[in-house]
C-alpha cells in the first residue's frame, strides 16, 4: 500500500510531554532543530502564502471568469466540436501546483508574484461521455498503468467525422479502420481555436474586457494570464475527456479502507473521472491519455486535517524548489504521498496543531523513502509506480537533496518564508506602480462600476463562496448563447 517512511522514534520526538514547557524542549533527532522553531516557520509560511479576497478582488475574479466562459462559448460555436451543454471543472491552483496529474516540466516559467497573483485550472471536456448507454472503448493494452488509448470505433459516424482530424488512424488486416482520439492533436486544435477566438474578441473589444497579457500553449494545455483591475489571473485550460462513474481498473481500490470513509459518501468520490492529455514516459504520446481523478481529489481534500495541509504546503514549497532541476518529483506526486499518509495515520494525530513539525518531517521522510525505494504508487491505481522510470543516478541525486533538507529543515523553511515574502512584495510593487499594465484606468474602473450595478448580489455571493470554499470544486454549466447567467456548482451546491 503506502510508500510510508520508516520513522525514527525522534522524527517527532522529544515533544512527548504536555504543556508549553514540554513542547519548547522538543527536538528533532536528525537535525537537532527545535520542533517549536519548525512549527513557527510553518505558521509564518502559511500566513504569507494564504490568499485573501476582498470585494474588489472578487469582482475581478468574476470578470475574468466571465471572459473565459465567453471565449469557450465562442470556441464551441467555431466548429461545433465542443459539447453544447458542457460541464467544466474549475480548480483553485494551476497545474504547476499539482491540482491535476500532468507533467509540469513543459509548462515554462510562470512565477507567482512576478507573473500572476492568482491561479486556476479549468478542465474543458472535448468529449463528454456521461450517457451510460454510450459504449466506450478504453484500450489499455499498449499503455502503462493509469494510462489508456481512447478508440472512437463504437461512436456514431457523426462523432467520428467531426473529430477525424484529431485522431490517429489504424488500418487492421481485416480491412477495419480504428480511430484513436489523439491528445496531441486535440491540444493543437484547442490552442488554434482559442487563438482564433481571442483574435476575434480583441478585434471587437467590449467595455470592461480583461486584457490578455499572455497566452501560450504549454505542452498539451493553454496557459493564459488575464489582467483585470489590479489582478493578474493565470488560467491553465486543459482539454479533457469526461466520464461519469468509475473505471474498472480502479475498482479494487474501492474495496480498501480509506481516511475519508464516513466523512463523505462513496457516491461523491466515484462520481466521475477524466482522461487528461498526458502520456507515460514510455508511452505513445500521439495516442496515450492519463486517467485523472481530480473531481474525487477535491472531495477528499475536505477530509484532510488543516494542520496536515499546512505542513504539506510548507513541505511542497521546499521540495519543489530543491528538486526543480532536474524536474523529477512533481507536486502531484507529493499530493499522493499526503493521501497515502492520511490512510495510514490516525486523523487525530494529523489534526493536532502541535504535531505540525512532526508532520512536515514525516513528509520529508516519506519522500526520501519513495526515492530510495524508487516507488511512489498512484493513490487510486497503486500498480502505477510514478517513480518507476527514474534512473539510479537520478534517484541518488534527488535523495541526497531531500536528505540535505531533512538535516537542516529550519534553514530551508526560512528560505521558503523569505521567497513567499519576496513574491508578495513583487506583487504589491507591481500593483502600486500600475503593475504589469492592467486595463486603462477609465476602462477598468468603468467596467467594475458596471459590474457593481448589474451583479452586486452575485459578486457578494461569489466573494462568500471563494472565502468559504478554498480549493473546492466548481463545476460550470455553460450555455454558449447566454454566458451572462450564472450556472455554476461548488461541490454539490448549485448557484
Amino acid at each position: 500500500m503506502a510508500s510510508g517512511a520508516e520513522r525514527a522514534p525522534a522524527a517527532g520526538g522529544g515533544g512527548g510531554g504536555s504543556g508549553s514547557a514540554a513542547k519548547s524542549l522538543g527536538f528533532d533527532f536528525r537535525s537537532s532543530a527545535r520542533l517549536q522553531d519548525i512549527e513557527r516557520l510553518i505558521h509564518e509560511f502559511n500566513k504569507h502564502d494564504q490568499r485573501e479576497y476582498d470585494d474588489q478582488r472578487a469582482l475581478e475574479i468574476h470578470t475574468a471568469k466571465d471572459f473565459i466562459f465567453s471565449m469557450l462559448g465562442m470556441v464551441q460555436k467555431l466548429d461545433g466540436k465542443l459539447p453544447v451543454a458542457n460541464e467544466y471543472l474549475l480548480l483553485s491552483g494551476s497545474v504547476r501546483e499539482g491540482v491535476v496529474d500532468m507533467d509540469v516540466e513543459q509548462l515554462g516559467d510562470f512565477a507567482r508574484g512576478a507573473d500572476y497573483d492568482m491561479d486556476f485550472t479549468l478542465l474543458v471536456p472535448a468529449l463528454k461521455l456521461h450517457d451510460r448507454n454510450q459504449p466506450v472503448t478504453l484500450d489499455m493494452r499498449c499503455s502503462a498503468p493509469c494510462h489508456s488509448w481512447l478508440s472512437l470505433r463504437l461512436f456514431d459516424e457523426a462523432t467520428i467525422s467531426k473529430w477525424r482530424g484529431c485522431c490517429t488512424t489504424v488500418e487492421h488486416p481485416n480491412g477495419a479502420t480504428n480511430h484513436f482520439f489523439s491528445p496531441l492533436k486535440v491540444a493543437d486544435w484547442f490552442h488554434r481555436s482559442v487563438e482564433v477566438v481571442l483574435g476575434e474578441m480583441q478585434r471587437k473589444p467590449q467595455r470592461g474586457m480583461p486584457r490578455v497579457e499572455r497566452v501560450e500553449q504549454k505542452g498539451t494545455l493553454v496557459s493564459m494570464v488575464l489582467v483585470v483591475g489590479s489582478s493578474r489571473i493565470l488560467y491553465d485550460i486543459v482539454p479533457v475527456v469526461s466520464f461519469k462513474g468509475w473505471p474498472a481498473v480502479a475498482q479494487s481500490w474501492l474495496m480498501e479502507n480509506h481516511f475519508w470513509d464516513g466523512k463523505i459518501t462513496e457516491e461523491e468520490v466515484i462520481g466521475g473521472f477524466y482522461l487528461v492529455p498526458a502520456s507515460s514516459p514510455s508511452g505513445c504520446r500521439d495516442n496515450e491519455w492519463r486517467l485523472s481523478f481530480a473531481r474525487s481529489e477535491v472531495q477528499m481534500k475536505k477530509c484532510i486535517p488543516t494542520p496536515f495541509m499546512q505542513a504539506f504546503q510548507a513541505c511542497k514549497a521546499i521540495v519543489l524548489r530543491l528538486l526543480s532541476r532536474p524536474q523529477a518529483v512533481g507536486p502531484y506526486q507529493l499530493r499522493s504521498v499526503v493521501l497515502w499518509a492520511c490512510d495510514r495515520l490516525p486523523s487525530g494525530f494529523l489534526g493536532q496543531e502541535s504535531n505540525e513539525a512532526a508532520l512536515l518531517l514525516g513528509l520529508l521522510d516519506d519522500v526520501l523513502h519513495c526515492l530510495v525505494n524508487k516507488s511512489c504508487p498512484n493513490y487510486f491505481i497503486p500498480q502505477c509506480n510514478m517513480f518507476e522510470h527514474f534512473t539510479d543516478e537520478t534517484v541518488l541525486l534527488l535523495a541526497r537533496k531531500v536528505s540535505s533538507v531533512r538535516s537542516d529543515p529550519v534553514e530551508h523553511l526560512s528560505t521558503a518564508v523569505e521567497q513567499v515574502k519576496a513574491a508578495n512584495a513583487v506583487r504589491l510593487e507591481a500593483h502600486a506602480g500600475g503593475g504589469s499594465g492592467g486595463l486603462p484606468g477609465s476602462q477598468s474602473d468603468g467596467a467594475l462600476a458596471d459590474i457593481r450595478g448589474q451583479d452586486d448580489r452575485l459578486a457578494k455571493k461569489l466573494q462568500q463562496l471563494v472565502t468559504e470554499n478554498p480549493g473546492k470544486s466548481i463545476s460550470v454549466f455553460i450555455n454558449p448563447d447566454d454566458v451572462t447567467k450564472p450556472h455554476f456548482r461548488i461541490d454539490d451546491k448549485f448557484f
